[in-house]
């Protein structure tokens, strides 16, 4: 896309898709809220502002490439491409079911998903991988790959950086969801990646630094990838798992949540008090 989405409209997809995901977890399999709400924003940005898109037809040879690494952040996916017009929102309601094309991690059955992912540690390798491919082609077309900060304690994304920093792929942009939770705790007891920018900075990549729940912050910071000629661009995204739900946000518990009745409930209010026209982006 050549320009900024309103700020306005950006902050408005971000709501209905964060809402989704809510309800999503209140279905019968519940899902994993936490690492989805974490990167709402990122996602809303980069498809309703940043990446070049064609929900119509999917497989586009002029799309760009979005890979979502951390493939436990489905629903998050499976919301944005909903709320982009890939596939009826009403499909939502069956998540996990028996049947149906929305499993748990993503798969190519579904319009949009370029690959299955989850097994993480992978994302960025592959992504290299179709940056490498676009640049052999001589295609313009750029690669997109979000990834969980936990999962940079995978050596395979470090020899993938190395390498996409000497072949230098600036076609293939990075985003890591730093929310500073996984799984069994926070990331900085298990195995502190602090100074991260200095860390991916010495792997040859161009990195900047933003609020990951400020929809036209994470917009802008990505309008101009890349941003240095000659070195793949990576955004640290500092974010809060479960943001939007004040009795999960900020912590490990939201990781995967099966919402009661009442739970749904308080989550769905709290979203409203949250709603763009409200004040809040």
């Amino acid at each position: 896309m050549n320009e900024l989405v309103d700020s306005t409209a950006l902050a408005g997809h971000a709501h209905r898709i964060r809402q989704r995901i809510v309800d999503v977890c209140a279905g019968a399999e519940g899902g994993h809220l936490g690492g989805s709400m974490s990167v709402v924003e990122v996602l809303t940005a980069l498809y309703f502002s940043v990446m070049k898109v064609y929900p119509d037809r999917p497989d586009h040879p002029d799309r760009d490439v979005f890979l979502l690494s951390k493939g436990h952040g489905a629903i998050g996916l499976y919301a944005t491409l909903a709320e982009r017009g890939y596939f009826p929102a009403a499909e939502l309601d069956g998540f996990g079911q028996t049947g149906s094309r929305l499993m748990a991690h993503p798969v190519r059955a579904v319009p949009g998903v370029e690959l299955p992912t989850g097994s993480l540690g992978h994302g960025l390798p592959l992504a290299a991988g179709f940056a490498l491919a676009s640049r052999l082609r001589r295609s313009s077309r750029r690669t997109f790959v979000v990834m969980g900060d936990g999962e940079l304690q995978e050596g395979s994304v470090w020899e993938a950086a190395m390498r996409a920093g000497s072949l230098g792929l600036d076609n293939l942009v990075a985003i890591v969801d730093r929310n500073g939770l996984q799984l069994s705790g926070l990331t900085e007891e298990i195995s502190p990646l602090e100074p991260l920018n200095e860390r991916w900075c010495t792997f040859g990549w161009a990195v900047r630094d933003v609020a990951g729940h400020d929809v036209a912050e994470v917009a802008k910071a990505l309008a101009d990838v890349p941003w240095t000629p000659g070195r793949p661009s990576v955004l640290i995204a500092r974010t809060t798992k479960g943001e939007g739900v004040p009795f999960l946000a900020g912590q490990a518990r939201s990781h995967y949540v099966k919402f009661s009745e009442k739970q749904h409930a308080r989550a769905r209010a709290a979203l409203r008090r949250q709603a763009p026209g409200d004040g809040h982006g």
